[in-house]
């Protein structure tokens, strides 16, 4: 399993925890913490350790470029910890890919906001129940993904997993299948394979991007409405691996330069 990790969560104690499950992790560093160069590979990336040596990492330091479809340039930088330290086996450019397919977990919010509860509050009024309720969804979120994974057949649908639509399989009735000769191993079968197979996300989703925006009137959030882009734009992504020799620009203007192209 691999873990991504937003900005923020990169301390040792944590993922040091991480690691002791088993689970590798892929996260976003910070410009106050200045890793110490041990060793360069490469693929531009290089090995170095958090928490005085506690934990072995490899940093990929990269410049990101974000191209709007009007013209609008985008560029910042990225610096990623993982404890993925083969270079060969796991390039830096595949896991600066892989980081950017972060996005994907709002799919997860909207699927239990918007589909589950089907845009309703949680009905608790203390924290006890609440916790209650967000695991018992959480579960049957999980449970739905499982029977989506489990009755992929790339071989046979000719799709792959993250195609499958987990919205098209939880408003279907499960109907089970027992395989022959296999005592507990369940096959996906009747509605809900069906469901999910004819309601296939496309091969690669398009790359889209807008300001996020209050939706909610009484938010205690502001409304972000001067925000750029105010409207979805699809854009192109370039990524250049290199190692910031003068460590990073605090997460500011400073950090995100936007240039506006006119044509």
């Amino acid at each position: 399993m691999l873990v991504l990790l937003d900005t923020g969560f990169d301390g040792w104690p944590l993922l040091l925890q991480l690691r002791s499950t088993g689970a590798e992790f892929l996260c976003r560093s910070g410009a106050r913490r200045i890793p110490l160069i041990i060793k360069r590979l490469p693929d531009g990336s290089y090995l170095s350790t958090f928490g005085m040596e506690k934990l072995p990492v490899r940093i990929i330091e990269a410049w990101i470029t974000v191209t709007y479809q009007d013209g609008t340039v985008r560029r910042e930088q990225w610096r990623l910890a993982t404890s993925l330290t083969d270079h060969a086996r796991y390039p830096a450019r595949e896991l600066v890919d892989l980081y950017h397919e972060r996005w994907q977990v709002e799919t997860t919010y909207f699927s239990i906001k918007a589909t589950m509860l089907d845009g309703r509050v949680l009905r608790s009024t203390c924290c006890t129940d609440i916790d209650q309720e967000v695991y018992a969804l959480l579960t049957v979120y999980q449970a739905l993904v499982r029977l989506a994974g489990d009755g992929h057949q790339p071989a046979a649908s000719g799709s792959r997993p993250d195609q499958l639509h987990r919205r098209s399989g939880s408003r279907s009735r499960p109907s089970h299948q027992r395989r022959r000769g296999h005592p507990g191993d369940v096959a996906l079968a009747g509605t809900i394979g069906r469901a999910i197979l004819d309601n296939l996300l496309p091969t690669r989703r398009r790359q889209r991007v807008k300001a996020r925006t209050r939706k909610n009137p009484t938010s205690k959030y502001s409304k972000n409405s001067t925000q750029y882009p105010s409207s979805a734009q699809r854009y192109t992504l370039e990524v250049e691996i290199i190692v910031m020799e003068q460590g990073l620009k605090a997460r500011s203007s400073a950090n995100s330069t936007v240039l506006r192209l006119e044509y």
